[in-house]
Order: C-alpha cells, then structure tokens, then sequence
C-alpha cells in the first residue's frame, strides 16, 4: 500500500495517516480528459480511480439497460421466481422476513411494494434487535406459519440461518433466501437460496456486472424484475386488468439502501444509484419524501444526503426504537401517516447519538488502555452497552485506531454477547468471523469483507480475541497495510469554487469504490476558528494566493484535528478534505470539509 507517491511529504499525519496521491500516471487522466471533451480534473479523478478508456463513458454516464442482467443468471433465481408465481395464483399467503437495518428496511419496502402493486398483500416482519436478534428464528418463522404464511422471503439474511430454517421446512413452511452476505459451502435448507455470493456463484472477476458487490436490496430488485416478467408472462396482468408496475418508481429505495450498505458503487450498483437519486428527486415516495423534510434535505438529494441524513434515521429504530419503523415508513403511501414516522425515527435518532457518544468514551478508553497490548483487532467489551450503537462505535474506533474494530456488547444477565465489526482495506472481517464460528467459538455470525456481526458466550470472548487478533495481523502483514488518505490534487482557497465543484460532480454518486475527491490546500493559515454545534470546529482558511475559503471539521473536538486547527498560534498547516456546495439563506458558496491535518515542514 506504500508503493503510491507520498503526498506533499506527510509521511503522518495528526490523525496517524500518510497522504498519498491517487493518480500514478498523469498521461492516462489528460488521454481520459481529451477522449472524453471534459476538464482535466474530471481526468484526474477517474485515472485515480482505475477508469481506462473502454469503461469511461459509461462511468460518466452509467445506463441502467446496458449494466442491468438477465436476473436468471443468479442460481436458484428461476425457482424462487416459479414458486412466487405459483403461491400469487393460488392465493398462498406471502410473507417477508427482512433486517432492522436500511438495506433490510428499503428490500422489504421494494418486495411490498412491488407485490402491492401487482394485488398480492405481504406481510412484513423485522425481528427486534435486543430480544430476536439478526437474522430468522425458528419462533417467529413458526408464527408466521401458525398466522397462515405458506411462503417466507427472507431478505438481507438467512444465508447462514441453518437452524431455523430447517426448523421452518420441517413445519412446512418454504422459505426463500434472498441475501447477499457472505456464504459456506453448505446452503441452509430452503426453497431457493439466491445470494450472488454463494461460492458456487460466478467468480467476481468473471462477472461483468459485479453482482457480488449488491446490497441485498439490489438483488431484491433483480428479483422483482424477473417475477415482474414471469407474471407478464403467464398473463397475470391482463387476467386482472392490472397495469404493470413502473420498477423504475422503485429505484430511490434501491439507491438508499446500496448507498448506506457501503457497497461498491461500480458496475450495476452504480447504474442503480444514479437512476435512483432521480427518482428520489421526485418526492413521489410519501416516506423519503417526510424523510427528507424531517432530516432538512433542501437540495437535490444525493448519495452525501442518503447516507449520512436519511440512512442514520432509518436506521435509528431498529438501534434503539421500533424495528419496524423503517419499513413501515418506506411502505407507507399515507403522507400524514409517514411523517408521523418520519418525527418518530428523527426522535430516535437523536436519542441513538446520546447513546452513542457515552459508548463511545467507554470503548476509546478501554482501547486506549490496550494500547500496544491488542493485536491486529481493537476489541472492545462493556456490559450494558446497546447494541444499537455498537456498529457506530465500531466505525468510530475504526476511525481513530485505523485498524479494524469489534465491539461487544455483554448482557450481564445471559452472559451473551452481541457484537459489530468494521474493518479496512485488505482484511477480510467477514471470513475472519465465520471462520472463528466454525472453529466453535460463536453462538453464530458472518458479514462482508468491510463489516461483520456476531453472537459470542462471554466465557469464549479471550479466545475469540486470540483467534481473531492472530488471524487479522496476519492478512493486514500479508496486505502491507498502512493507514493512508487518497488525494486527487491541491488547490487553492481561490481555486475553490462552484464551477470546480460542477466539474468534480460529473464523476458522482460518490461512496464505497468511489470515494468523493479528497483535495488538500498547502500550508494553509487559519484565519479564525471556533467551535459550533456537536464538537464540530468551524474555520476561515487563506493561501498563498491571499483567496478565502470557509471549512468545517466534522466531531473533530475529541481528537487531535480539532485542538491543532483552533490553537495554530499563527503556523500554516497542510490540510486535507472535501469540497461540497453550502446553500444557506438562499445563498450558495463553496465549504471545505476538513478531514485530516498535518504539519508544514521546513
């Protein structure tokens, strides 16, 4: 990871990073930045990004026809379709089984909608995160049995749900998986299991459209289009004067849910999300739209908007509220009813921060109590933390240690802990948990590459603590990691304008695979800073040239970045962020989002 120029010589910065320059070759950007007619940043950032000559033109201009496949690729995507139809012709009750977090919330509410639309009602259940946990159990799947279910879709998990769903088929209960997190060899027993990474699915650099790196509600959507055309087929619409749905009206609660997945936003993903953040634009879905007035999203929404203000309050009952808010709120067509629930999440929300920020001192302490002692994993325990911050907290960690993170929360009174993991470029944290729960060491878990969960006795945690620090030192030696921010070039506080910024938007959506450019302005002098709002560190920077810029340092008052931008006593500071478009009172103009900071030498 170190063999990329080091930028601006910042070997460290305050927030223990080196700087390095994206773009190796200078001569690829200018030969994008001709081919293509556009500004020689627009080439910058795609060079730094991978981007040849042969996928620019869709990367600026990303096409759902062109990047979405035929969903019968998928195994068992054919059955799982055949036996929806069969269940919406007889009349079979449907139900839907989805996850408390926004992916599991945006597949249900596109499942819903769309069988709503074609006359079939579903019902939706999301298990209470404290009291079910992730993923199906056997008691409520045999409620939903016992409620007159025949057929159960699980969405956003069930891959590795063997117990329970074995115990739902011997009640005659058919289940279908439609997951997306990592899978074993061994399949759980279901009626169609339909996980673009079952490892006997199309290897990643095979796949052309990058179907391993859907969120679930990407491969909830692809199955909807094939049921869409199965139904179509054995006339179903016409036997019932019925108008086919419009699947593109669906495509803003795809957009929500693969941008606050964190997955790549390359091939398929991309063409969703950028079609997506138009339909979202039309206010036509009564939840996002009460979604957006309570978060205060004025502006055209975009990827920044979905994951950081909308994703956050979704999210905010299944951590600390009612599970099934985010679901209820995304399926609901009734404008009062939504923005009932729309107060209710923004309620919750701010009470999952309050929880969050005292987990969170409890955690920074306990890791800095480690210190050199922890290996290769920031593991952290506390019993009566919620586990409804734990994922946050994890992230945060993460942040500040820059290594991968695990938080767990113990319940003193079972003895059973719940745990959240983040992770960072190279470690797999996804097969590290599976394979500590093969090796008998959880109750159960799994995950992606960049995240994972689990359930662990507390009797096991020193042991889990050893087999996951040996095995993640050993894959972050193996990645020669080094905890490193990506540049796309320096600018000038004068440099920073709207048209600047208009250039640098022809590369979004920006998020996982995409980052949005990061810039740095050299031996910047700090006007004036003070603090404002949540321990945010508000600025006044000036350059070379003698222009201004206004910058902002997110939650930056319990770290180093904070103190060293109010107390410069006059010394420049090489400093590193974000450009992004500030409309207040009407007024637009241009802000810096302040990330990283780091001494001038010499």
């Amino acid at each position: 990871m170190t063999s990329r120029s080091c930028f601006l010589g910042v070997e460290r910065s305050l927030t223990g990073k080196r700087w390095e320059e994206r773009l190796r070759d200078p001569r690829q950007a200018l030969a994008l930045a001709q081919r293509l007619g556009v500004a020689e940043i627009v080439g910058r950032i795609m060079a730094g990004r991978g981007i040849g000559l042969e996928d620019a033109q869709a990367f600026l201009e990303p096409s759902l026809r062109e990047a979405l496949p035929d969903p019968l690729c998928l195994k068992d995507m054919a059955v799982a379709i055949e036996r929806l139809v069969r269940a919406m012709e007889s009349g079979e009750k449907i139900a839907i089984f989805g996850d408390y977090d926004v992916d599991g919330a945006t597949s249900s509410a596109v499942l819903t909608r769309f069988l709503r639309a074609a006359g079939c009602e579903a019902a939706v259940y999301i298990p209470d995160r404290i009291h079910e946990g992730y993923g199906p159990n056997a008691p409520a799947l045999l409620r939903l049995r016992e409620a007159g279910a025949k057929v159960v879709i699980t969405v956003d998990c069930g891959i590795t749900a063997f117990a329970p769903l074995e115990a739902a088929a011997e009640a005659g209960l058919d289940v279908i998986v439609i997951d997306h997190h990592a899978a074993e060899a061994r399949l759980p027993r279901a009626a169609a299991v339909v996980n673009p990474n079952r490892m006997d699915e199309t290897p990643a650099h095979e796949d052309p459209h990058r179907l391993g790196s859907l969120a679930a509600v990407g491969v909830v959507f692809l199955l909807v289009v094939g049921l869409n055309r199965a139904l179509r087929e054995v006339g179903w619409y016409k036997a019932r004067n019925l108008a086919e749905p419009d699947l593109l009206c669906l495509l803003d609660l795809v957009a929500l849910g693969t941008v606050c997945d964190v997955v790549p936003l390359a091939g398929l993903n991309r063409a969703l999300v950028t079609q997506g953040l138009k339909v979202m634009a039309r206010r036509a879905n009564a939840g996002l739209t009460a979604l957006c007035d309570v978060a205060r999203v004025e502006a055209k929404p975009d990827a920044f908007h979905a994951g950081f203000l909308l994703g956050p309050r979704v999210n905010a009952g299944g951590r600390v509220g009612e599970s099934s808010l985010g679901a209820r709120l995304l399926t609901s067509d009734d404008p009062a009813e939504a923005r009932r629930i729309a107060q209710q999440l923004d309620a919750y929300n701010d009470e999952r921060r309050e929880i969050e920020v005292s987990v969170l001192d409890q955690a920074l302490e306990q890791a800095e109590a480690a210190g050199q002692d922890r290996r290769g994993v920031v593991m952290v325990v506390g019993e009566g933390w919620h586990p409804g911050v734990i994922g946050i907290v994890a992230s945060r960690l993460k942040e500040r240690t820059n290594l991968p993170a695990l938080v767990i929360a113990l319940d003193p009174e079972t003895g059973i802990g719940k745990g959240s993991g983040r992770s960072v470029p190279g470690v797999d944290l996804g097969a590290a948990v599976i394979a500590a729960r093969q090796a008998g060491l959880l109750i159960n878990g799994g995950g992606h590459p960049m995240a994972a969960g689990l359930s662990v006795e507390a009797a096991k945690l020193d042991a889990l603590r050893g087999f996951l620090g040996e095995r993640i030192e050993a894959a972050l030696q193996a990645a020669d990691y080094r905890a490193a921010l990506g540049f796309d070039g320096a600018i000038q506080p004068e440099g920073a304008n709207a048209a600047l910024v208009g250039e640098i938007e022809r590369c979004a959506p920006f998020g996982a695979g995409n980052a949005q450019p990061r810039f740095a302005i050299a031996a910047a002098r700090i006007q004036r800073a003070d603090t404002v709002g949540d321990g945010h560190v508000r600025c006044y920077l000036s350059g070379a040239g003698g222009g201004r810029l206004k910058g902002i340092a997110f939650r930056a008052l319990d770290g180093p970045l904070g103190p060293a931008l109010l107390q410069t006593a006059g010394r420049p500071l090489h400093l590193a962020g974000k450009l992004r478009l500030d409309a207040w009172a009407g007024r637009e103009s241009v802000q810096f989002i302040i990330e990283d900071a780091a001494a001038v030498n010499g």
